[in-house]
């Protein structure tokens, strides 16, 4: 349990944890003695995580979320949940991501990834230390606002009002936020991302705030 403890909570490959037990003639088999007893978790083939009930922590979605498929960062509306900007909890976790569409379904939940243009990718993205002892990849506020409005089939919304409903009805978006928000990420987004109209208009709303 000591061995195991001393991982943490950050995702590790399986050759990680076979040297944790490099003494044993068939780490192998400790290995699945130690995922039938729940003492690990396998998030997907080779990648795998040590239960809280080893260590009394709880695990990061968010720090599974990057380590599952990426380079990816967390965003849309499990960004947005996590900054306390939509009310509604969120079961799916959403990351975006510069590869084909993945989706996965694992111990831990859901995990979706979105892909958007290579340059879009590197915008406003934040690297959020929890407790000094892991970190996270995680959208601004902005940017996971933007985020979902590009990643979301079917949205058209051609007028300022059109977005403000959007925000305030569908998403019940904390409105106040808005006033703070950084012009100049939207810019950016607007520049190298889809929905240009959609982004625009979010943009206006932003500016008239100003």
């Amino acid at each position: 349990m000591e061995r195991l403890k001393r991982m943490g909570i950050i995702p590790v490959n399986k050759d990680v944890l076979y040297s944790l037990f490099d003494d044993l003639k068939q780490p192998k088999d400790k290995m699945s003695y130690l995922e039938y007893r729940k003492l690990i978790v396998r998030i997907k083939r080779d990648l795998y995580v040590v239960s809280k009930n080893v260590h009394n922590q709880e695990i990061s979605r968010e720090l599974v979320a990057n380590h599952l498929y990426g380079p990816s960062y967390v965003s849309q509306e499990s960004a947005l949940a996590h900054y306390g900007l939509i009310p509604e909890r969120v079961f799916t976790m959403r990351s975006v991501c510069m590869k084909p569409y993945k989706r996965y379904e694992t111990p831990l939940g859901h995990f979706e990834y979105m892909k958007v243009p290579d340059e879009y990718f590197q915008i406003a993205v934040n690297q959020e230390i929890i407790d000094n002892s892991y970190c996270f990849l995680i959208a601004s506020p902005e940017k996971a606002l933007c985020d979902l409005i590009l990643c979301t089939n079917n949205l058209r919304l051609q007028s300022v009002k059109a977005m403000s409903e959007y925000l305030e009805q569908n998403l019940r978006f904390e409105m106040s936020v808005l006033a703070s928000f950084n012009l100049n990420i939207v810019e950016e987004c607007l520049r190298f991302g889809r929905k240009k109209r959609e982004l625009t208009q979010l943009l206006k709303l932003l500016s008239h705030g100003k």
